[in-house]
């Protein structure tokens, strides 16, 4: 199958541990060393409200392709079932997205275009 036709969250569920693995990678090359210091500032990036205005930004700053739109739309706009607990469900749809563009990028070997999206997100 290919990524473009995968189910969006089963591309969000793989580019959320891609995205983390390059926040944890940012943070330890930033010094921090212990671990509660790791995940309070790890926080910064990977709750649901930040990776939405991250997507926000980027889409502002037109980032994405045609493709990558469409993954994100289809993302933010799928039907679902469960509620998230520590947030409103605009803000986890658009997290999503973020996560469902992440995991197309990586399985379409996107990777330059991956390291572009995740430098802009780490500078902020």
């Amino acid at each position: 199958m290919k990524p473009k036709e995968m189910n969006v969250l089963a591309l969000a569920y793989l580019g959320d541990s891609i995205y983390e693995n390059y926040i944890r990678l940012h943070l330890l090359k930033s010094g921090i060393s212990k671990v509660n210091d790791l995940q309070k500032k790890a926080v910064n990036y990977v709750s649901a409200r930040a990776q939405s205005e991250y997507l926000t930004k980027l889409i502002n700053q037109e980032i994405f392709n045609e493709e990558e739109i469409s993954i994100i739309m289809r993302a933010r706009n799928h039907k679902s079932k469960s509620k998230p607990k520590n947030t409103d469900i605009l803000t986890y749809k658009y997290a999503t997205a973020l996560e469902a563009v992440i995991g197309y990028l990586y399985l379409e070997n996107k990777i330059e275009k991956l390291d572009k999206i995740m430098n802009l997100i780490i500078g902020e």
